[in-house]
């Protein structure tokens, strides 16, 4: 099968290959519900060597750099209470932690999570943390801008591997909302 995006040497629909997967993503697709099909996310094998933005783009082409969306986990504080959450946005911008995150969330202060906590919390690896097999209670912010491609490259829980999914599909994930002005510049 040929990538919807990018220049890649294999894709293949993601339940076909759910071991490359970590077990929480390999759950969601095995369990996938929504109007976008299962099959229409698309796994394709990457080096870890070349995960850094430019050189990824530079190896698997460029038209990525605008397609391409990162996945970062937040903890809202209020309290003594903290809510996890995940903020997808373009990976030529960044999540608006301290404004639309903080006040969505109802946080009086929120930040990234510390890296052991995105890990622990996910079954994921750093560097590769997807929407896609995030634990169910979570608020999944979406910026409109992602929500809105036809196709993302998202990581796919590993640092090796990323996922390719229609924009539609992360808007319907589970606690999913879809927000303008997520992301700053």
């Amino acid at each position: 099968m040929r990538a919807p995006i990018g220049d890649f040497d294999s894709a293949t629909p993601a339940p076909e290959c759910l071991d490359a997967l970590t077990a929480p993503v390999a759950d969601a697709v095995r369990h996938w519900r929504g109007s976008v099909p299962a099959d229409r996310i698309v796994y394709v094998d990457t080096d870890p060597r070349w995960a850094d933005t430019a050189v990824f783009v530079e190896h698997y082409g460029r038209d990525l750099l605008e397609r391409s969306a990162n996945c970062v986990v937040v903890a809202g504080k209020r309290g003594g209470d903290t809510t996890l959450a995940a903020c997808v946005v373009l990976s030529t911008t960044r999540a608006d932690v301290n404004g639309v995150v903080r006040r969505h969330l109802g946080a009086r202060k929120a930040s990234f999570a510390a890296m052991d906590t995105a890990t622990g919390e996910t079954g994921m690896e750093y560097g590769g943390i997807t929407p896609i097999g995030l634990p169910a209670d979570w608020p999944v912010l979406v910026d409109a801008a992602v929500a809105d491609l036809p196709y993302v490259l998202i990581g796919s829980g590993r640092r090796r591997g990323k996922l390719l999914v229609p924009g539609k599909a992360l808007a319907e994930l589970p606690g999913a909302v879809v927000l303008e002005g997520l992301a700053g510049s």
